[in-house]
């Protein structure tokens, strides 16, 4: 991949946006949730530092009128992220650890909120709080035979709380995920994607899996789709499923009103009417 990436202010994630509007956010740290250095693995796990770096890479996005599609990957092969770095949690105070908790929170509801296509590119184990970051993306894209899955926190004595129990357990049912959290089992992408925590595997060499996945993420930037449409599509599904059946189909209703306002609608309609390609500006 020829784009350059800039490193966010604690150099510990890493972003840029295509020529087509998809902005990489790439988590870049060491197992101690530091900055990588000349022989380091990149674990790419996180701390409060990580934390502000995602914070403001999406911020960048969301305001970035360019920005039409985010996605979120790990820096290197191996891993998407291991997690909360253990002996930085380790150092820190109980109430630290809930404030912690509580930023980690605030963050991930914040990309999941984003009216923007959010894709998890899982380049490698995504486990505990990795898996936490991947469940707060829309779609889940794996490389074939990269890595594992799971939230083993069990084996800590404490639960998954960036919004592991929550998000899981809306993703795949409370019987799988109440196993799958206190077993704390690590199960293949393949078997992610049988119980639909993953929503595609690329069959793609290690070097090639960022490229694949910014190539299939295209077909969701403009011109291709309406994105308006496709913000709107997220808050109705993101929202609506923690409201009644009627009131989620109220807000489908104006979500809808909205939409049939924008040019993109007219042109559309006008597109299939006349059996052409639309061609859509994001208006």
């Amino acid at each position: 991949m020829s784009l350059e990436l800039e490193a966010m202010p604690n150099n510990l994630v890493n972003y840029g946006v295509t020529e087509n509007g998809i902005a990489i956010i790439e988590l870049s740290s060491d197992s101690d949730g530091k900055p990588l250095t000349d022989g380091k693995t990149p674990v790419n796990t996180y701390t409060r530092e990580m934390w502000e770096d995602i914070d403001t890479a999406i911020l960048n996005a969301r305001f970035d009128d360019k920005v039409t599609v985010i996605l979120v990957t790990g820096k290197g092969n191996n891993f998407f992220s291991a997690g909360a770095s253990i002996n930085y949690l380790n150092s820190l105070s109980p109430r630290y650890k809930y404030f912690f908790c509580l930023h980690a929170n605030e963050t991930l509801s914040r990309l999941e909120q984003t009216p923007k296509l959010v894709i998890a590119a899982l380049n490698g184990h995504t486990v505990g709080g990795g898996l936490e970051i991947a469940m707060a993306a829309d779609m889940r894209i794996a490389r074939k035979n990269a890595g594992k899955l799971g939230l083993p926190e069990i084996n800590l004595g404490v639960l998954a709380g960036t919004g592991g129990t929550a998000r899981l357990t809306r993703l795949i049912g409370k019987a799988k995920a109440l196993e799958l959290m206190v077993t704390g089992e690590l199960i293949s992408f393949e078997d992610g994607d049988d119980m639909n925590l993953v929503n595609q595997i690329f069959d793609s060499d290690a070097g090639d899996f960022r490229r694949d996945v910014l190539d299939w993420a295209g077909q969701f930037t403009l011109p291709n789709k309406a994105v308006k449409a496709v913000g709107n599509i997220k808050r109705s599904v993101q929202s609506g499923i923690e409201l009644p059946l009627e009131y989620h189909l109220a807000l489908e209703r104006e979500l809808q009103s909205d939409l049939f306002q924008s040019n993109d609608a007219k042109e559309g309609i006008a597109a299939y009417v006349n059996k052409k390609v639309a061609n859509f500006t994001g208006e």
